[in-house]
């Protein structure tokens, strides 16, 4: 079955699969892991939670039809990762809960989207940094394939690895066997090491 979402689609079940796995993987940082590093090179576990919470920071806003601009890329979180995730969860929920934001069009960094589209996007990046979090804390097992699946099948027609720079959030893909699980194809193909 093809799990790709179309412009037609509501991304919104999607979204709190993602978000989900994401909530239940910050839950369980416990404080010694939060100065642990992660597959992304700028951020520790404290920092790619505090970068989670922005990026739910600035979809509400955006959803509201307001500047994310002041959002930083991450925030402080202290100690208190699992209740600020949840926080900005539950303040993007209550905005993105109205159909019309799904086609009101977003100005993100990159691109301007319908609200779908935009949401969409953000749900393969919660895929990915479900992974990045379950990586540095050694907690891989039992996530969502399906979610996996359906990141890789759109970065690689909106992110192609021929395509990218020097600049940009995904660094060149790294080789990962054939036959590897979606989440290790995932995290290859946008430039992670999963081994």
């Amino acid at each position: 079955m093809d799990t790709t979402h179309t412009e037609t689609t509501d991304p919104r079940p999607r979204f709190d699969r993602a978000l989900d796995q994401t909530d239940h993987l910050v839950a369980a940082v416990l404080p010694g892991e939060l100065a642990a590093p992660t597959p992304c090179a700028e951020y520790d576990v404290r920092a790619l939670c505090g970068h989670m919470v922005a990026v739910l920071d600035k979809l509400a806003r955006l959803g509201a039809g307001r500047s994310a601009a002041e959002v930083p890329d991450v925030v402080d979180v202290a100690d208190d990762h699992a209740g600020a995730f949840r926080r900005a969860r539950a303040e993007v929920e209550h905005v993105w809960r109205d159909d019309a934001v799904l086609d009101r069009r977003i100005a993100l960094p990159w691109a301007t989207l319908p609200g779908r589209e935009a949401l969409t996007a953000y749900t393969h990046e919660f895929t990915v940094h479900s992974w990045d979090l379950a990586h540095a804390t050694n907690r891989r097992t039992g996530l969502d394939e399906a979610l996996a699946a359906d990141a890789l099948a759109w970065f690689a027609r909106f992110e192609p690895s021929e395509a990218r720079g020097e600049q940009g959030p995904f660094g060149a893909a790294v080789p990962v066997p054939d036959d590897a699980d979606a989440y290790t194809r995932l995290a290859g193909f946008v430039g992670r090491h999963p081994s």
